[in-house]
């Protein structure tokens, strides 16, 4: 069904950087769309790489300024972070021009598509991405909007996280954290986790609920998931412990995960048992468009990840450094665990985001990350990242450390994260993994790669 939304021609992005955005910015320009953008990060040199990106998608950039909406703009398209006062909506509300929240225009794609929705308060990307990958090799060409780039497609030139298919099926990461979720209306509905993460449990509960309402063929759930487990209606098509795609014999052998499904052994490079759960996430999905879990299992052999989803960056020395987008309390504390088998000692280094989602999260983060690290473990925290507009700004990742090194465990605090370059990266010895982990910042891929270099540098006599 065409929504009169999509029937329009010409459309502006106001933010158009961001990941979520970009992708439906890259969708509507696939689909033979005029897409425009503007974004406060091109007014930084350093960012013109996400410039050259989008307009290499045929996606024309501006500075934040009002200059690129004009009078063919038929409609302007936001997220909920764009304030009021924002200039540009200001200008458009000015010249009468349909002003669309992000979410009700994937809303609006989703209806024009038989889309699979994956949901869940962590492994939406992860999983988005494997069952891509899965479809693409098994000749089911599905669309693609998500919000963290796959390497596969990286290395195509692509951003990474959108894909025009040739087939009907559309594959979406449906985001909780702002309450838009209960806009869509999927075929096919996917849940796999539930943890306090922006917003309290019940409040997430009816969101999820009112997701399930909505979603109109199957739903499937982590049944090894006791908070998701509540939303199970049929068991057969569930996955994880006590259903029909279980994993069982899981081990891990550096970044190598391996496990038996219904028999059919499952060899996939990357790590940490919950890559594990979202396979068989995947499996259950693909089960239901006719690929069979050995289909599956011989595509995931290939499957090449997402971009800072424990991304590589190299290994010298005996010290291996690893980059992740992790940043809520499950999330942190199912990346310590997967990186824990591959040295003998984790050092970890976070960097919060938001003054409000730190403040919120602070007991919970403090109670995961005391549970997973061992007594020769350390985390390393810098100075909360503040994206701008309006904040309370009444605590610091410090009062997160204190918090740590009261119950025990070695926590230390560096407010501007350059100082890792002296006072922790040439401590480092030899049988170790250096964890970084971040959200929302886009420099953290810059301070990552450098972090790197310095490692690989270190002469060692």
């Amino acid at each position: 069904m065409m929504t009169t939304t999509l029937q329009k021609t010409n459309f502006f992005f106001i933010g158009a950087g961001g990941a979520g955005m970009s992708a439906i910015a890259q969708y509507l320009s696939g689909n033979g769309k005029i897409v425009k953008g503007s974004d406060r990060l091109f007014a930084n040199k350093e960012n013109d790489y996400i410039k050259a990106q989008l307009e290499k998608e045929n996606i024309q950039c501006f500075l934040q300024d009002g200059s690129g909406i004009d009078e063919a703009t038929e409609a302007i398209i936001i997220s909920t972070a764009i304030e009021d006062t924002n200039i540009e909506i200001i200008k458009a509300k000015s010249m009468n021009i349909p002003i669309i929240i992000r979410a009700q225009l994937l809303a609006d794609i989703c209806e024009s598509k038989r889309t699979i929705a994956i949901a869940g308060t962590s492994g939406k990307s992860t999983t988005t991405a494997m069952l891509f990958h899965i479809l693409h090799e098994n000749k089911i060409s599905p669309s693609l909007i998500t919000g963290a780039g796959m390497v596969s497609l990286q290395r195509e030139g692509k951003i990474g996280n959108a894909y025009c298919g040739e087939s009907d099926w559309l594959l979406i990461e449906a985001d909780e954290s702002d309450g838009t979720l209960v806009k869509y209306k999927p075929e096919i509905g996917l849940l796999l986790s539930i943890d306090k993460d922006h917003k309290e449990l019940d409040e997430l509960y009816e969101i999820f609920q009112t997701f399930q309402n909505n979603t109109q063929t199957h739903f499937i759930v982590n049944y090894a998931h006791v908070l998701a487990k509540k939303y199970s209606t049929n068991q057969s098509i569930d996955f994880g412990e006590g259903t029909l795609f279980e994993g069982v014999n899981f081990k891990q052998d550096g970044f190598e995960i391996q496990f038996d499904v219904q028999g059919v052994h499952c060899t996939i490079p990357t790590i940490g048992k919950h890559n594990m759960e979202n396979a068989l996430a995947c499996m259950a999905v693909a089960n239901l468009l006719g690929v069979s879990v050995k289909q599956c299992a011989n595509a995931l052999q290939s499957y090449e990840g997402i971009y800072r989803r424990h991304q590589l960056l190299g290994s010298k020395n005996g010290i291996t450094v690893i980059d992740d987008y992790a940043h809520n309390p499950a999330k942190i504390a199912a990346s310590i665990k997967a990186c824990q088998p591959v040295a003998e000692k984790l050092v970890a280094w976070f960097q919060p985001h938001g003054y409000g989602p730190t403040r919120f999260i602070r007991k919970e983060l403090v109670e995961e990350i005391v549970s997973s690290l061992r007594p020769q473990d350390e985390i390393w925290m810098s100075e909360i990242y503040y994206a701008g507009g309006t904040a309370v700004k009444d605590i610091s990742a410090n009062d997160i450390v204190q918090d740590l090194k009261a119950k025990g465990v070695n926590a230390y605090f560096v407010e501007d994260r350059i100082q890792l370059f002296e006072d922790l990266v040439p401590t480092l010895k030899d049988n170790t993994v250096l964890l970084l982990m971040g959200a929302r910042d886009p420099g953290l891929e810059k301070f990552a790669k450098e972090v790197w270099g310095i490692v690989d540098s270190i002469k060692y006599i």
